[in-house]
C-alpha cells in the first residue's frame, strides 16, 4: 500500500491527541479546531493506515491494540518534526550554525578581523571557519563548495560566479623609507618606468591590475621579484627589494614597517574586494548574519579612499 504523500501532521497529531485523552472535544480544544475536523482526520489517518485505531461508544474512544503500536511511532515523529523546526528558528536567528569562507591571509587580515571578533562575541554558536588560501585557490574553493562564499577580487569573465561589492579601494605604491620615492607626495605610473618593481605570480588578481594600467599608461615595468602573497611583497618592500603596488587596506596594514605609502596618480586605479559566491547558491542564515556584519563595519572602515 503506497501512503507516501498522503499521510499529514495534522493526521497524526489529531491522532495523538484523541489517544491521549480518549475523547474528540477534547482533542479538539487541545488543537483548536472543530469536533467534526478531528473526527475526519481520524477517519482519514485510518483509511491511509488500512487499521481499525480506535472503537467508538457513546462516552469515548478506546484505542485499538494498533492504535497503542502506532501511538509511540507518531509521537516521535511529531516530536522530530519539532526538533526540526525549533533547529530552523535557531538558525535563521543566528543561534546557531556555521558560517566557511575562503579568503587571502592579507585580505583577512586586513578586511575581516574586525567583523571575526565582533561575530565570534555575539553569536557564540555559530561555528566560524575562515580557509585562508592562496590567490589561485580562491575560485576553486567556492567552485567546489568547500566554502559558502569568499571574499576577495570579483573573478573576471568567468561563469559559475556572482559577486557583489564590498568595497573600493585605491592602489599605492609601498617602498622602503629610505627609498628615493618614499619622499614624494604622489608617484604617476609613468615614474615606474625602470624602477625595480616586487610583483605578483601572473594570473593573481591585483598582478592583472597592475599590468593592464602599466600598458595603458604606456610603460613597461622592471619586474625585478614575484611574491605569492601581498604581505611577502611588502616585507620584501621594506627590505629595499623594490617597491611594491598595493590596494591602500593592504598598505596600511604595513604602516608600522619601515615603509612609505605613496599614493599613485595618473591614473588612480581602484580595486573592488567583493562577496563572491558559486552561480546558483544562496546563504544559510548564518552566513547571511556575518555578511551583514561584514558590510556595516566595511562601511565605516578600513574607509574607501576619497582621492
Amino acid at each position: 500500500m503506497d501512503i507516501d504523500g498522503r499521510l499529514t501532521l495534522k493526521q497524526l497529531r489529531a491522532f495523538v491527541s484523541v489517544y491521549k485523552h480518549r475523547k474528540l472535544v477534547t482533542a479538539a480544544e487541545e488543537l483548536r479546531v472543530t469536533q467534526s475536523a478531528i473526527s475526519v482526520l481520524i477517519r482519514q489517518i485510518e483509511s491511509t493506515l488500512g487499521i481499525r485505531l480506535f472503537d467508538r461508544n457513546t462516552r469515548s474512544l478506546e484505542p485499538t491494540l494498533a492504535a497503542t503500536e502506532v501511538f509511540g511511532i507518531a509521537e516521535r515523529v511529531l516530536q522530530e518534526v519539532g526538533t526540526l523546526v525549533f533547529s530552523a528558528r535557531e538558525m535563521t536567528a543566528g543561534v546557531r550554525g556555521r558560517v566557511h569562507l575562503a579568503a587571502t591571509p592579507s585580505t583577512a587580515a586586513a578586511l575581516l578581523a574586525t567583523t571575526v571578533g565582533r561575530f565570534s562575541r555575539e553569536y557564540e554558536r555559530i561555528r566560524l571557519i575562515l580557509d585562508d588560501c592562496a590567490p589561485n585557490q580562491f575560485l576553486s574553493l567556492i567552485q567546489s563548495e568547500q566554502v559558502e562564499f569568499g571574499v576577495g577580487t570579483p573573478p573576471l569573465n568567468e561563469a559559475g560566479f556572482e559577486s557583489s561589492p564590498l568595497l573600493e579601494d585605491t592602489m599605492y605604491l609601498v617602498c622602503a623609507d629610505s627609498h628615493a620615492m618614499a619622499r614624494q607626495a604622489a608617484v604617476s605610473w609613468k615614474d615606474l618606468r625602470g624602477v625595480p618593481v616586487i610583483a605578483f605570480r601572473p594570473g593573481y588578481g591585483v598582478r592583472r591590475l597592475i599590468d593592464d594600467t602599466a600598458a595603458k599608461a604606456g610603460i613597461e615595468l622592471n619586474i625585478v621579484h614575484e611574491a605569492g602573497f601581498l604581505d611577502t611583497a611588502a616585507w620584501m618592500a621594506a627590505s629595499g627589494l623594490g617597491v611594491c603596488l598595493l590596494p591602500g587596506a593592504l598598505a596600511r596594514k604595513h604602516a608600522h614597517q619601515p615603509v612609505a605609502i605613496v599614493p599613485l596618480r595618473n591614473p588612480v586605479v581602484r580595486r573592488t574586494i567583493a562577496l563572491v559566491t558559486k552561480k546558483g547558491r544562496s546563504l544559510s542564515p548564518a552566513c547571511r548574519i556575518f555578511v551583514d556584519m561584514l558590510r556595516s563595519d566595511l562601511a565605516v572602515g578600513p574607509p574607501s579612499d576619497a582621492d
